[in-house]
């Protein structure tokens, strides 16, 4: 799993293959190593998040703070996203 970068203990990362077609533009987290029980966090165009679930269970204070340091690093997740798949396209 292609890693973007960590955050204390917490991995945010794209899943290598993100399906046929290609997913629209988001990341995995999770504690640790990548886990089939990821929280997954899609990105807008505007470089905004939208939590499409918290499968790993990760606590609603550490979540909004991982989020926020998405967003803030959105440019760098999307640029990492196209160099690694070749294009993106937004949720929304």
């Amino acid at each position: 799993m292609p890693q973007v970068f960590k955050i204390g203990p917490y991995w945010v990362y794209f899943w290598a293959g993100e399906g046929e077609p290609l997913e629209p533009v988001h990341v995995h987290v999770s504690e640790g190593a990548p886990s089939a029980t990821s929280t997954k966090i899609w990105l807008t165009r505007a470089g905004k998040c939208y939590l499409a679930h918290n499968n790993s269970r990760i606590p609603r204070q550490t979540l909004r703070n991982i989020m926020r340091i998405i967003e803030a690093r959105s440019g760098e997740i999307i640029e990492k996203w196209q160099s690694y798949f070749g294009n993106a396209h937004f949720y929304c």
